[in-house]
């Protein structure tokens, strides 16, 4: 079988035509990144952390790119930071217990001069189902999204009391 050089050919070409044609399809229909239009809305996808006690959680939209963090929690109050890749003109943040409620927002005030970070203190969520909700404003365009608030609690094999 191996001696036969039109198979050897075809064992050689086959891988090869193969890539060509994967790369080729994803160029043709993939969706081409455009950079966002001022007074436009985007919606920000919240990233693997923001599920799990990490006390972070990072929220992006192509180059826009923000991080929670998590600085305190107690019984009644929640201390949030964010920082953002770029300046941002304004962000409000509500903690809800559930995705249908409605809550007032919360402006965070910028904590330097660069306005890529900023802090809020909020009621402590009543549970880790209760969702954070985040409204960005930057370069004249609105950033949207929210998030479970599992990772407001920090917690590792670390930290975890030895018995």
């Amino acid at each position: 079988m191996f001696k036969n050089k039109h198979f050897i050919v075809a064992l050689i070409v086959a891988p090869i035509l193969a890539i060509i044609a994967y790369l080729g399809i994803d160029i043709a229909v993939s969706e081409k990144p455009h950079a966002a239009k001022k007074g436009e809305t985007y919606k920000l996808v919240s990233k693997s952390n923001c599920r799990y006690t990490s006390g972070l959680c990072d929220m992006e939209n192509g180059d826009f790119k923000i991080q929670f963090r998590s600085e305190t929690l107690s019984s009644d109050q929640l201390a949030l930071s964010l920082k953002a890749a770029i300046p941002l003109q304004g962000i409000k943040v509500s903690l809800v217990d559930n995705q249908q409620d409605q809550a007032s927002p919360v402006a965070m005030t910028a904590s330097d001069d660069s306005a890529q970070q900023w802090q809020v203190s909020l009621p402590a969520p009543a549970s880790q189902e209760s969702w954070l909700r985040v409204a960005v404003q930057a370069n004249d365009s609105v950033y949207y999204g929210d998030t479970q608030t599992a990772f407001v609690v920090y917690e590792t094999l670390l930290n975890q009391d030895q018995e």
